[in-house]
């Protein structure tokens, strides 16, 4: 009976990657195509939305009246000395009521995509990749330890990824993708350490078992994973100094763009600090500069949001306030305030964005402009237009040393590495057909038969090679008159001839008296 409810619960997060990659499947092999395939990925996507947030009624009403299922381990997923993870799901109250929430926002966005996206040439992959992202917020809200927990965060990163970049023809939107993807895999670093920290000094990564040695033992360790952490999530939700890459990512479709920045996937870096809340509570001084990013946020956000002429651009401003609001309640221990005004902003957000493309046609008047105060002040007016340089201050800081650190590393490559190892050996073959058909009539020749070795190794290797090709041409490859085939041939007759002479009887007698004496 457990087995099968633990395959039950399994099956949570597994139905929309099954989803997914059925209607890969389905564009792979031709049956799922065009304005044709569209009723059957509409039919399997939202069908698999839908039974995902009714399992999730159903095991919420079952913990409602039964009490909290706790950690729930479906299998062992590695186990060394005394390093144990497992693939397990946590399903108490925080986890089960942000599962419902973002199951059900996801669910009625994929079905008004159905009609939003009719007759576009990428439904099928818009669909693919939302059914994808399902099974990452599913494995983020209900993993049981931290490295659940990251695969969902990946597969988040990745999706947004992919839908920033939905327009891939155009390079603002694959240049904004790539910003947008680079810019979080610094949390995921952060993410990488806190996992690390805690198999190495711990032995686990289960939030319950953090949260109980966190108690037990407040040390250096435990400040390193909660600060990986918080890195994690304030990239992940756009805080300051790392707001700039969620103004960029509006280049995907709208219904994308709502669910992932201004409902479900921005909200995961809240969840993360409300998973460490019972932590933070013993530590004053993190709390308190995590207030301060808070803040900052939201006055970020205020002041930017007052420049804004499209609804996108305003509401994406608007939910980084709300957000940065929700980290100062984390901060001051309002976790239940918190959750509330997370699950309420979701749900209003994800209504503003999906009612945004027929914002004028709704609205009599134009949007209201900025306090008088605020357009006298031409410094802070720029400041605004510029979004407070903060791209800038990333390409300076970051972008600019990381391609420097890359022309150097590849001037190192080059200059030295490739001097004593030599190029990849593909790089001096025969390239294309053409080449061949030109090295059989003759018009083209090669310096050497065996190649041509670059770099100290490469040279060595090359002579080493010559000789061989030397020693087979010469002896091996030679008719049967020359090389060794004819060398083999006279040492076999001159056998003979001197088996012959043994055969005869004075021969075998002067043996036999040999032998005696």
């Amino acid at each position: 009976m457990v087995e099968w409810l633990h395959l039950g619960l399994l099956l949570i997060p597994s139905l929309p990657l099954i989803a997914g990659l059925w209607i890969g499947l389905g564009v792979i092999f031709k049956w799922n195509r065009g304005e044709q395939g569209e009723r059957e990925t509409a039919y399997i996507a939202v069908g698999s939305a839908a039974l995902v947030f009714l399992s999730l009624l159903a095991v919420a009403g079952y913990s409602l009246i039964s009490g909290s299922l706790g950690t729930v381990v479906i299998s062992r997923w590695l186990e060394s000395g005394n390093i144990q993870a497992s693939v397990n799901l946590l399903l108490d109250p925080l986890s089960l009521t942000l599962a419902c929430v973002f199951s059900l926002i996801i669910l009625l966005t994929l079905r008004f995509s159905v009609n939003y996206l009719h007759r576009e040439a990428s439904f099928q992959r818009f669909f693919l990749i939302m059914c994808l992202f399902h099974a990452a917020m599913l494995l983020i809200v209900l993993g049981g330890n931290l490295m659940v927990t990251f695969v969902g965060w990946e597969l988040a990163g990745i999706s947004s990824y992919l839908l920033i970049s939905y327009s891939w023809q155009r390079e603002y939107a694959s240049t904004n993708a790539t910003r947008a993807f680079v810019t979080n895999r610094v949390g995921d670093a952060g993410f990488l350490l806190a996992i690390f920290m805690a198999l190495l000094y711990w032995g686990n990564c289960d939030w319950e078992a953090m949260l109980v040695q966190s108690q037990v033992e407040a040390s250096v360790v435990t400040n390193i994973i909660v600060l990986g952490l918080i890195l994690a999530a304030c990239i992940k939700s756009a805080q300051f100094p790392f707001s700039a890459w969620i103004s960029h990512a509006l280049e995907g479709p709208t219904p994308s763009s709502g669910v992932f920045y201004g409902s479900v996937m921005v909200h995961a870096g809240v969840y993360l600090l409300l998973r460490l809340s019972p932590m933070l509570e013993a530590m004053p001084i993190i709390s308190g500069l995590l207030a301060v990013m808070g803040l900052a946020t939201v006055v970020y956000a205020w002041f930017l949001a007052q420049m804004q002429t499209d609804i996108k651009s305003s509401l994406i401003f608007s939910t980084l306030m709300q957000i940065g609001l929700m980290v100062i309640e984390i901060a001051v221990g309002w976790t239940t305030l918190a959750l509330v005004h997370l699950v309420l902003h979701a749900i209003w957000r994800i209504y503003q964005f999906l009612l945004s493309p027929s914002f004028l046609q709704q609205t009599a008047r134009p949007a209201p402009p900025a306090p008088a105060w605020f357009q006298k002040s031409i410094w802070l007016h720029n400041a605004c237009l510029q979004r407070f340089w903060l791209d800038r201050l990333a390409d300076t800081f970051l972008v600019r040393p990381t391609r420097l650190l890359a022309h150097e590393a590849q001037l190192f490559d080059q200059q030295v590495v490739d001097r004593l190892t030599g190029t990849p050996s593909h790089v001096n073959m025969l390239s294309t057909l053409a080449q061949m058909q030109a090295l059989q009539t003759g018009n083209l020749q090669l310096n050497s038969q065996v190649g041509i070795g670059s770099g100290m190794f490469g040279k060595l290797l090359q002579s080493l090679a010559e000789m061989m090709e030397w020693f087979e041409e010469r002896l091996v490859l030679k008719s049967s008159t020359d090389g060794l085939a004819g060398l083999a041939t006279v040492l076999g007759q001159r056998a003979e001839l001197i088996e012959s002479y043994l055969r005869q009887p004075r021969y075998m007698l002067v043996l036999i008296a040999a032998t005696l004496v």
